[in-house]
């Protein structure tokens, strides 16, 4: 049966990034029987400067009947000044929200060919492969109320909520449990519980849940220590769980863990397995339009999508074999380049995968 794949390029380097992974999309379903259908939406600043809205209601429909959707990234320094209620962000957010996406899986490996780009030393680093499971529909960035405020005085006051139901934290902690059983069992959630009383409830929650998962082995962190020690000892870790905000910060040092954060895919994913992939960097308007970002991050987000939503493993086998191909031939963008690589340009490692799925 055919399934329908939305591609929602968004903003910044998003177009570039994403049009080379559509490229692998057409070889493996020309070359590889792959039964997919792609179709374009827009979303972010590019959807508002069409529509109004960053998030239009003909994207919304796209993504609630596509079986998987592909994103670039949104935002950029164009949009800024706009109000906080149509900025692109509200777009990411929107999708996230209205099709339910709340586990988000941010995998941080190292591929050896790359030790030498992270800035920690080859031994903290090497072999480094731990996952980050991050709660994406709720806590501070959804929570009710929020806004800016005048007090009596006239001083401007803004507020946020940090909310969590036990519902929310016991089904993400259920992701966390289900993906270290394929691992190696062991799960470290990471709060705040010494000051934040939500997180506290967040860690009783996690106790109690993996009462129902003996082979677990679950361990606590104070995200200010688990900050810390992602630096200090990254490969102490198997699984991470904790939440939105938490989840958001820790996984982008992780990022630089990896030599670039141009390297690492994410899935969110609902509770029927349906899911939205996307590389965890942003826009980069800086560089936008010069062909120099590092589309490694979205081709491994279709690969996550191939193996997570469209039960493809074989063909998301595929792709993790050509990338490493064309690391072990030398190839980088800037990003990752070091003396002596071959540097490439963003259309030209694309197509250095697409040569190494043909092989």
């Amino acid at each position: 049966m055919t399934k329908l794949i939305a591609v929602l390029p968004g903003d910044g380097i998003g177009q570039e990034i994403v049009a080379e992974a559509v490229k692998v999309l057409e070889v493996l379903k020309s070359d590889f029987g792959l039964d997919i259908e792609m179709e374009n939406g827009l979303v972010g600043g590019t959807a508002y400067d069409a529509t109004g809205t960053p998030l239009p209601d003909e994207t919304m429909e796209l993504c609630k009947r596509s079986d998987s959707i592909l994103l670039g990234a949104v935002g950029g320094y164009k949009w800024e000044s706009l109000d906080i209620a149509v900025r692109p962000e509200k777009g990411l957010l929107g999708l996230r929200a209205g099709l339910d996406l709340f586990a988000n899986l941010r995998p941080a490996i190292l591929y050896p060919q790359l030790a030498s780009a992270s800035t920690l030393n080859a031994e903290v680093v090497s072999g480094l492969d731990l996952m980050i499971v991050r709660e994406l529909t709720g806590g501070i960035y959804f929570g009710q109320p929020r806004g800016v405020r005048t007090l009596e005085n006239g001083e401007r006051e803004g507020y946020n909520t940090l909310v969590y139901k036990e519902s929310e934290v016991s089904r993400i902690a259920k992701v966390a449990f289900d993906i270290a059983m394929k691992r190696d069992k062991r799960v470290c959630s990471v709060d705040k519980a010494n000051v934040l009383e939500c997180t506290e409830m967040w860690r009783e929650v996690m106790i109690e849940e993996a009462k129902g998962h003996p082979e677990i082995e679950l361990s606590h962190m104070y995200v200010d220590n688990a900050a810390m020690q992602l630096v200090r000892a990254p490969k102490q870790f198997d699984v991470m769980v904790t939440t939105n905000m938490f989840g958001d910060i820790l996984s982008d040092c992780a990022a630089m863990l990896t030599g670039s954060i141009g390297m690492l895919p994410s899935a969110s994913l609902d509770a029927n397995g349906k899911g939205m992939y996307e590389p965890i960097h942003g826009s980069a308007p800086d560089i936008a339009g010069q062909n120099i970002a590092n589309p490694l991050a979205t081709i491994l987000s279709v690969s996550m999508m191939l193996r997570y939503s469209l039960d493809q493993s074989e063909m998301a086998d595929k792709i993790d074999a050509a990338v490493n191909t064309v690391l072990d031939d030398g190839k980088r963008t800037a990003d990752i380049y070091t003396d002596g690589d071959i540097k490439v340009s963003t259309s030209e490692m694309g197509d250095a995968v697409v040569a190494a799925l043909k092989a």
